[in-house]
């Protein structure tokens, strides 16, 4: 029997143990999936909106994969060298593999004065926030800001834009936490700047996600069609991909319509990059230079400026892997070195250890991306299955994590978790609502066998 570990319960991680136990070439397989959180999902969880219940809907097909009989799940479990974790290399003790699928867990920076002003976030910070990760800081985000300033044109961007730009009523039937959806509906935010230092033809948002900004109630979009046309796009899109073209074709139609005066604004900018946040206290401002296109399909600056008033900025300009304490780490790339998914130790396959996801590409593609990525590494796996069979586990994985120090939670847990939040959200008139904070999850979990 082939005894693998997968390291984290996003997509990437499911569709990993998903792959293993569906193949035919390799009988007799199981795995465990452990994740430093007591929840499974990952980003379907904590990093989807709440309003997007289509896509949130993915984590039915991801628990029957966590369901089948061949795949355990393990919650609550730290991985690597440092802070009480179990190292790699122990891990790798008590299986004959393991796959790490660990993502991205930060976010890129901008390298600008003032970037860590009071005021100052990134977007994981706030998505964080309303998807109640444990991790997240409590409040502050919205409170007292009249106008917010969000630095990227992409899905996660529009995101954030679209929920500084709903009112609290058209949240309350989401699993948003209680205390973030208070402090929304309190929120004084009217404009939301959503700018890009390139152009609309090189937006990173897909079409169905830029539409939604102009289905809300409550807001407005504006777009400036001067500082747009300086996109060759902007007159002629037939040379851009369809998304593209399509996502010019909507922005023009917005750029046509008169502002009609509506309580929010959200306000789409284009060729401006940041350079300062500007303040002493607290963010004040943020101070751009404008851009124009070069013949390379990038942009130069111009030597002209622009500050856009804001007490709340928030940067989604991209995710970066982490180096895990035992493994090896790119920090170029911020990937783990590998060839078709196997680790590579000074330039060597190491037996046994693979990686898959954004941990092992970059932070690439979409949620189905991490299908074909895991196909990938299982198929390096299953290649390597004889050799990987003759080293023999040191025991059963559940007893020696205990004995490591670590408190598993088992799918029991998992599901007494779901339950404590439905009884949650009945309280409280509404539909589930999700723990916010590591002692209520563990105290839920802990209810269960």
């Amino acid at each position: 029997m082939l005894r693998v570990a997968v390291v984290g319960s996003g997509p990437s991680g499911i569709f990993t143990a998903q792959a293993l136990v569906q193949q035919q070439g390799v009988p007799g397989v199981t795995v465990d999936v452990l994740d430093r959180l007591p929840c499974p999902y990952g980003l379907v969880r904590y990093g989807v909106a709440p309003d997007h219940e289509k896509i949130k809907s993915l984590q039915n097909n991801l628990r029957a994969a966590l369901e089948h009989p061949a795949i355990s799940f393990l919650g609550n479990v730290r991985v690597g060298d440092e802070a009480g974790g179990l190292a790699p290399r122990r891990l790798l003790d008590l299986y004959h593999a393991v796959v790490y699928c660990v993502g991205a867990a930060t976010d890129r920076r901008l390298a600008v004065p003032g970037e860590d002003l009071p005021g100052s976030f990134s977007a994981t910070e706030f998505v964080s926030w309303y998807s109640a990760h444990p991790d997240a800081a409590p409040g502050g985000f919205v409170l007292g800001a009249r106008s917010a300033v969000v630095i990227g044109v992409g899905n996660v961007a529009v995101d954030v834009a679209r929920v500084l730009a709903r009112g609290a009523d058209e949240l309350r039937a989401t699993d948003v936490p209680d205390a973030a959806l208070a402090a929304l509906a309190d929120s004084r935010v009217a404009d939301i700047h959503m700018v890009g230092r390139r152009g609309p033809g090189q937006a990173k948002f897909t079409t169905k996600e830029l539409r939604e900004l102009g289905a809300l109630p409550g807001a407005e979009v504006l777009v400036g069609a001067e500082e747009a046309a300086l996109d060759p796009a902007w007159a002629d899109s037939s040379g851009l991909p369809a998304v593209g073209r399509r996502n010019v074709e909507v922005l023009r139609g917005w750029a046509a319509e008169p502002a009609r005066g509506l309580a929010r604004r959200i306000r789409l900018r284009f060729f401006l990059r940041p350079v300062a946040l500007l303040g002493e206290d607290a963010v004040r401002a943020v101070r751009f230079e404008r851009t124009v296109p070069d013949e390379h399909g990038g942009v130069i600056g111009t030597g002209r400026f622009e500050d856009i008033e804001a007490q709340l900025v928030l940067r989604s300009v991209g995710y970066r892997g982490v180096p895990i304490p035992g493994l090896p780490f790119d920090p170029e790339r911020g990937t783990v070195p590998h060839t078709g998914g196997r680790v590579l130790r000074d330039g060597m396959p190491s037996c046994g250890e693979y990686v898959a996801g954004w941990i092992k590409r970059g932070p690439t593609g979409v949620i189905g991306t991490n299908r074909s990525c895991a196909k990938e590494t299982v198929t390096s796996l299953l290649a390597d299955a004889e050799t990987l069979m003759t080293r023999r586990p040191a025991g059963d994985p559940y007893s020696a994590l205990r004995s490591a120090g670590q408190d598993p939670v088992r799918w029991p847990g998992w599901l007494g978790i779901e339950a404590a939040e439905a009884a949650l959200g009945r309280r409280l008139g509404r539909g589930p609502v999700k723990i916010p904070d590591w002692e209520g999850l563990l105290a839920a979990a802990r209810d269960q066998p």
